[in-house]
């Protein structure tokens, strides 16, 4: 092999090498926008332009947990003291939207103030990463994990509860975590009984199973609404988006739909107005 030939050769292995490398760490520039998407296997941070929610006014039946959770999102917005707070309870009740919408309202009234970062379920494990990066930075940053849950075998909620409050760094002061769940203990009751049943000492396992709620300062309950707030939720959407139905006629095909469904919800009745919207050709712009 002449010289000529050995140096394309070795071009070629770097070239290879270099496209087998992962790729670096993506630059991240939490004032380039009010939203984001954790994403754990580049360590990058996405930016979203325009967040998918619900203004606050809409949200009804929920008023008590509302001001709660208002009231601490603006105190970590004016540099005080907050909560991790966990929202639990009946799905589509409300517990997403109302993070969503309090972090808009917030930022309202303090523009700019507030980063609200999504993690995934599944990207818990890379939660010291994420604020490591955080730790560093200014802007204040609210994290926001949708339907948090643990099951059998899962330990990832052990590292979850070093990062909330028992790791020797803690918490940075610019974070705090606000996470959904249909469960109050974050796991199945067949799973807590299941460690109730085999360990030695059945009080201790139950400690450490539930005792990860316990690292939220809050928590805020959300239940099945009844039927006149039900009807005040439609009413509602339909006032906000002028979709113009005689109310008898509205309230009607409302409980009809919701009788479909089989229960009755908040975001039952979203669904219901999406439906009723594109039967009377209208958009929810």
């Amino acid at each position: 092999m002449t010289d000529s030939e050995l140096a394309a050769f070795l071009h070629r292995i770097t070239d290879a090498l270099e496209r087998l490398a992962p790729p670096g760490r993506a630059a991240i520039d939490l004032d380039s926008a009010d939203a984001f998407i954790w994403h754990a296997d580049r360590e990058w941070l996405e930016p979203v332009v325009e967040v998918n929610r619900v203004a606050l006014g809409l949200l009804r039946g929920i008023d008590r947990v509302r001001d709660i959770l208002l009231q601490n999102t603006d105190r970590f917005a004016s540099g005080l003291p907050a909560n991790n707070v966990l929202l639990w309870g009946a799905r589509g009740t409300g517990k997403s939207a109302l993070v969503k919408a309090a972090h808009a309202a917030v930022n309202a009234k303090h523009p700019h103030a507030l980063a609200l970062i999504e993690i995934h379920r599944e990207d818990i494990p890379s939660l010291p990463q994420l604020l490591s990066l955080l730790r560093g930075s200014a802007r204040r940053c609210l994290l926001f994990c949708d339907d948090l849950s643990f099951d059998q075998q899962d330990t990832s909620y052990k590292s979850l509860k070093a990062v909330l409050e028992g790791g020797i760094e803690g918490r940075p002061a610019n974070v705090v975590l606000y996470a959904t769940s249909n469960r109050r203990h974050l796991m199945p009751r067949d799973m807590i009984d299941n460690e109730r049943s085999t360990a030695i000492n059945p009080a201790e396992a139950i400690e450490e199973k539930v005792s990860l709620s316990d690292r939220f300062g809050l928590w805020l309950g959300f239940h099945n609404v009844d039927q006149d707030t039900y009807d005040a939720i439609v009413r509602g959407y339909a006032e906000h988006y002028r979709l113009d139905l005689p109310p008898d006629r509205l309230k009607a095909e409302a409980n009809e739909w919701s009788i479909t469904r089989g229960s009755r919800s908040g975001r039952v009745a979203w669904q219901f107005i999406q439906d009723l919207a594109g039967r009377l050709g209208k958009t929810l712009g």
